[in-house]
């Protein structure tokens, strides 16, 4: 009777299992977390909200660094034009006329003193205007009807109608304008040329109508 062979199971070789140990499956990276080291993802916006915020704020300075260029561009663009083109100061007219010796009633006209800081004044010899200009600090009196005086608001100086200061700190009588008439008959008024108190009686300081 032969002996039959008995199949035993086979045991594991605990040498092999402790010198090959099993490695652990790593984890698979999302693809948006690792473009999140490169550069293209710093620039186009990939990756997590702090890496966002980091884009934003590169966009940030950049738009000011822009605006900072373009400032600088468009200051020396205007300086240029500027040089090119220099500011002129437009000064009011120092001739000019004011109407016909009809227009004007006896005593003081007061209808060009904002336009042209003067007083048109008739009385029984003719027509002469007045410089609006107070002669103690450069003030604009005002003609007081009732009064029958200019005054002025800044110190209380007075003047006559003729012009002779007779109160306040005014040191002189009010200046007459050069006035005269042109071929039309129309009077022109010359504030270039002045006349104070003491020439009062040249040709160019009345127009005798």
């Amino acid at each position: 009777m032969s002996s039959a062979s008995v199949d035993t199971p086979s045991q594991p070789d605990s040498t092999t299992s402790k010198s090959s140990p099993t490695i652990p499956p790593q984890p698979l990276v999302p693809l948006r977390d690792r473009l999140l080291y490169s550069n293209k993802a710093r620039t186009q916006g990939a990756g997590t909200g702090e890496d966002r915020d980091l884009t934003k704020d590169v966009k940030s300075r950049r738009k000011i660094v822009w605006g900072m260029v373009f400032g600088f561009i468009g200051a020396m663009t205007l300086a240029s034009v500027k040089f090119f083109f220099p500011r002129v100061l437009f000064e009011p007219k120092t001739r000019f006329g004011i109407g016909f010796p009809g227009d004007f009633a006896m005593g003081v006209d007061t209808r060009y003193q904002a336009a042209f800081r003067i007083w048109v004044v008739r009385d029984a010899q003719g027509i002469f205007v007045l410089f609006a200009k107070c002669t103690h600090l450069g003030c604009t009196p005002d003609w007081k009807e009732t009064d029958n005086k200019f005054k002025c608001p800044c110190h209380g100086s007075g003047f006559d109608m003729e012009g002779v200061n007779f109160e306040g700190p005014a040191p002189r009588p009010l200046d007459r304008t050069m006035v005269e008439l042109d071929a039309s008959g129309e009077i022109i008024v010359d504030k270039a040329v002045l006349f104070p108190y003491e020439q009062w009686g040249d040709p160019r300081a009345r127009v005798n109508v």
